[in-house]
């Protein structure tokens, strides 16, 4: 019995289920879920000015790999189907059908790329509008005063009257600073930098804006505004190479409810009696015991070492 020919559809067919099953073993390999697959590696947001963006990268990618698909499936189909051939009389063939001056493929060639551009720039600068835009009376306002190499957060709006001392939190290289922030309320970000650039990065905020010297004197815009939409402890970042400890210059975000965020600021403004000052923002976590929500201390990073003497080479 002869042997069966394969014919090119089934070809397509074979190659078509080797690639899909390539395709969920490598998903599956990584251990990652669906959703983290769409993510491409971005973190999971958590407001949702995060989640406008992760759509924007999300489709943005897809749209460029499929597009990336067929350039590569037509430039294997060029190399494998146009090469140049011989003949059956040994004579080397004339070159393959050529296209230039074809105006309706020139055409579709100029038109479609346009198109994909004009629908990219439509997406970006509606989700750019979407999460740049401020409201007249956000709910809280937080001050972030960024230094080398380290962070200071102020709370203007959580003072009780004129002559109140603003609460404020200063990190240090032996405390990383903890910026508390409640849920479901809209916050402004107002930057400012004490010398050099730096950057505010939270991964989770799918978002950073540089940290920038005298912004009022530039004519810069440098606040924004997002709503947290869920509690956890989330790390910042700076994000602008600004010196020697730029590496070092972390703090963590702290999402409270609104309630534990309310509670927190009570306590903020009270005297601790055994110090006589006002409670830190440590002291008045450990006083809302709520968990490890309440850590008094950063739970997604820590202090580094800034003593060069203490460090040995390693080979």
């Amino acid at each position: 019995m002869g042997v069966a020919e394969r014919t090119p559809a089934k070809r397509r067919s074979k190659v078509g289920k080797v690639t899909g099953l390539a395709a969920l073993v490598a998903a599956t390999a990584t251990g990652c879920s669906g959703d983290e697959v769409l993510r491409f590696g971005w973190p999971e947001g958590v407001t949702p000015q995060a989640e406008s963006m992760r759509n924007l990268w999300t489709w943005s990618v897809i749209a460029a790999l499929v597009v990336g698909v067929i350039v590569w499936a037509l430039i294997f189909w060029s190399v494998a189907f146009h090469r140049k051939k011989k003949a059956a009389d040994g004579v080397t063939e004339e070159l393959p059908r050529q296209f230039q001056y074809n105006v309706p493929l020139e055409l579709f060639c100029v038109v479609v790329p346009v198109i994909m551009v004009c629908v990219l720039f439509f997406f970006t600068a509606t989700t750019e509008s979407k999460v740049l835009a401020k409201t007249e009376d956000p709910d809280v306002t937080v001050d972030v005063i960024a230094f080398q190499w380290n962070w200071e957060f102020r709370y203007p709006s959580e003072s009780r009257d004129a002559e109140a001392q603003t609460i404020s939190t200063v990190g240090s290289s032996a405390e990383i600073p903890i910026l508390v922030l409640p849920t479901d309320r809209t916050i402004r970000y107002n930057l400012l930098s004490t010398d050099v650039i730096h950057s505010f990065w939270v991964p989770e905020f799918h978002f950073k804006r540089d940290v920038m010297p005298h912004p009022d004197k530039n004519n810069q815009d440098s606040s924004f505004e997002n709503t947290i939409d869920r509690e956890g402890a989330f790390v910042g970042r700076c994000a602008e190479l600004c010196g020697t400890y730029h590496s070092v210059m972390n703090f963590e975000v702290r999402a409270l409810s609104p309630d534990k965020y309310d509670q927190f600021i009570r306590l903020r403004t009270q005297v601790n009696p055994a110090t006589g000052k006002p409670n830190t923002t440590a002291e008045a976590l450990s006083a809302l015991n709520c968990g490890e929500l309440c850590a008094p201390q950063a739970t997604t990073t820590q202090p580094f070492n800034t003593d060069r003497t203490a460090r040995t080479a390693t080979g």
